[in-house]
């Protein structure tokens, strides 16, 4: 289990995106970054500073996974053949944390890896707490009984501020199944998320 170390809104601060699309996030009162020095800190980003700061922003919005794993998905992506930028974005939301994510089962992404690290989901009818689990098409992802009645997961499936995407086909309340893997351009993100510049990171 990847531990996040910092606040998640910190991210969005220091990003001046609010980049879950929450309707808490500070940015949303305020677009400079945190600190005194916060609203002075425009000066001008070099290229690889640009990049990094792509790399950041997609690492954050997958819940902060560890360096070691986002990496090794980008390696793996490179592998495949294709657009190494589109192959990263379906390797990433490919994510068992991911997909219970899309599926409304939980209002964050990190609640999301909580339920299932907690063993609250199923993978076609097999308990699985393995957060970065790699979800194939067909697959069918499940809520436990318990979790159907947590007072999270029923939040969850009220919010109005996302909808399910159209590679996740819903089945009720409790059941989803991850059709395809997504192009980047099917995937909800809040903000504009820029995969091409994290190859450009990696590959210098």
């Amino acid at each position: 289990m990847s531990k996040r170390n910092s606040a998640k809104y910190k991210l969005d601060r220091r990003m001046g995106e609010n980049i879950w699309g929450r309707p808490k996030s500070p940015v949303n009162k305020r677009e400079y970054g945190p600190g005194q020095h916060g609203q002075r800190r425009k000066g001008k980003v070099s290229d690889f500073g640009i990049q990094l700061r792509a790399k950041q922003k997609l690492k954050g919005y997958y819940g902060e996974v560890t360096e070691k794993q986002f990496h090794s998905t980008y390696v793996e992506a490179a592998r495949l053949k294709g657009d190494t930028s589109q192959k990263l974005i379906g390797l990433l939301e490919q994510r068992l944390d991911m997909v219970v994510y899309r599926a409304k089962f939980a209002p964050t992404i990190f609640s999301a890896r909580q339920i299932v690290n907690h063993g609250h989901i199923r993978v076609n009818g097999v308990k699985c707490n393995i957060a970065s689990r790699r979800i194939k098409p067909g697959d069918e992802i499940s809520l436990g009984s318990k979790a159907q009645q947590m007072a999270l997961v029923m939040e969850a499936q009220t919010l109005a501020e996302r909808d399910i995407p159209d590679y996740i086909a819903p089945d009720g309340n409790a059941k989803v199944t991850f059709t395809r893997v997504p192009t980047l351009d099917e995937v909800p993100y809040p903000v504009k998320m820029e995969p091409n510049l994290v190859v450009e990171f990696y590959s210098r």
